[in-house]
């Protein structure tokens, strides 16, 4: 029997755990694999934090399954995260001082939330929405707290409000763009959605710059806008976005992007034969994928190049869909109808809180996209139409 390849997966996310299970599936016991993740827990939903605040506990968030290293023989470091690659070598050295060889190494690094540089984010009682530990330590602080302020009103900023709104904070969305999930809706769906969740509870600030961060008089905090106006609040959460972590294969001279991202080809190679990227850390064809349907679509790319099997990762379903607070939103394709000669069909009911949009092309009839906002039972076969065109 041929010896098994060694191979080290750095990071262990959602995305490192789909890859993982791939290989277990395909081919038990062809690689010899070690698992560098610099967290104190293995892979779970990061998808579904907000559930956390709800009740839903760590382990019921784990992605991975009871007794799963045990059972394929792979090496998990909790913990220890890659300091870095010695390419020449074929060696990663860990941040606890392990050299580890390989034949191949899997970058799953993932990626960091973007805090805007401003005065004051540094301040006790700021945090990011990321990991457990994150919310652990939100946990602590809104159990003091009676005002919550979310930066940024995107898919994940969402999720975070929910999750003030369940700690039972007053709880306030500041977002810079016009309207909320400014990438995934249009204008007319961001005022419907706009209306739904503040009907809910949550107070949202649109077209809002901070300036900085001071010393507040009603909260912990004040955030100062560039339009003169202010927010007081006793916990602030950052969520404005992701960039990629691409320190290490920097460090490592590989090929990065001109704004971030570890580039890789159609099989999830990077510029190195013998390294792969996939997830949110990975650059492919100029588009870092914020979402998890990508980043599984390029772990099942990535298990099949290292099994020497035809496979290319040439795009990703970028459709969402979120049930927040009781509000129902589905984004799919050219929302933003961008499509030359594409045709829009709009319907809004603003009193009932509803909002669809259909984009068609104009000469075949074939659906390009749309939007959905408001309750799923009056979407009927409309909603679901579009709602297998996300799965």
């Amino acid at each position: 029997m041929a010896k098994p390849q060694k191979l080290i997966l750095v990071g262990h996310g959602m995305v490192g755990q789909k890859l993982l299970e791939e290989l277990h599936a395909k081919a038990p016991g062809q690689f010899d694999v070690t698992v560098l993740c610099e967290e104190p827990r293995p892979a779970y939903d990061r998808v579904h934090l907000s559930a956390f605040f709800s009740g839903t506990t760590a382990e019921q968030l784990s992605l991975v399954p009871e007794g799963f290293f045990k059972d394929t023989g792979f090496a998990l470091h909790l913990n220890d995260r890659a300091a870095s690659i010695d390419r020449a070598a074929k060696i990663v050295t860990s941040a606890s001082g392990k050299t580890l060889g390989y034949d191949k190494l899997i970058l799953a690094t993932g990626s960091y939330p973007f805090v805007p540089p401003l005065p004051g984010k540094d301040r006790k009682d700021c945090f990011v929405y990321r990991t457990i530990e994150d919310l652990l330590a939100m946990q602590e602080c809104g159990a003091r707290s009676k005002v919550g302020v979310v930066v940024g009103g995107g898919l994940l900023g969402l999720e975070c409000a929910k999750a003030l709104h369940d700690m039972g904070l007053q709880t306030h969305v500041v977002e810079f763009a016009p309207r909320l999930m400014a990438v995934q809706v249009d204008d007319g769906g961001g005022r419907v959605l706009r209306r739904k969740i503040e009907s809910l509870g949550v107070t949202v600030h649109t077209q809002k710059n901070t300036t900085q961060i001071i010393d507040g008089e009603a909260g912990t905090h004040r955030m100062v806008f560039a339009d003169g106006t202010h927010l007081d609040t006793d916990m602030i959460v950052f969520s404005a976005g992701i960039r990629p972590r691409d320190d290490l294969a920097r460090s490592a001279g590989l090929t990065v992007g001109e704004r971030g991202g570890i580039s890789i080809d159609d099989s999830c190679t990077t510029s190195d034969p013998d390294i792969l990227a996939i997830g949110e850390c990975a650059l492919h064809d100029g588009r870092i994928y914020g979402l998890v349907a990508p980043g599984y679509e390029m772990a099942r790319t990535a298990a099949s190049r290292l099994l020497d099997a035809p496979a290319a990762f040439t795009s990703a379903d970028m459709s969402t869909k979120l049930k927040l607070m009781g509000v129902d939103v589905a984004s799919l394709g050219d929302a933003h109808a961008a499509t030359p000669g594409s045709l829009t069909t709009v319907y809004v009911d603003e009193r009932r809180g509803i909002y669809k949009k259909l984009v068609t092309c104009g000469e075949c009839k074939q659906l390009l996209g749309g939007v959905l906002v408001g309750d799923a039972g009056e979407y009927g076969t409309l909603l679901q139409l579009m709602l297998n065109r996300i799965a």
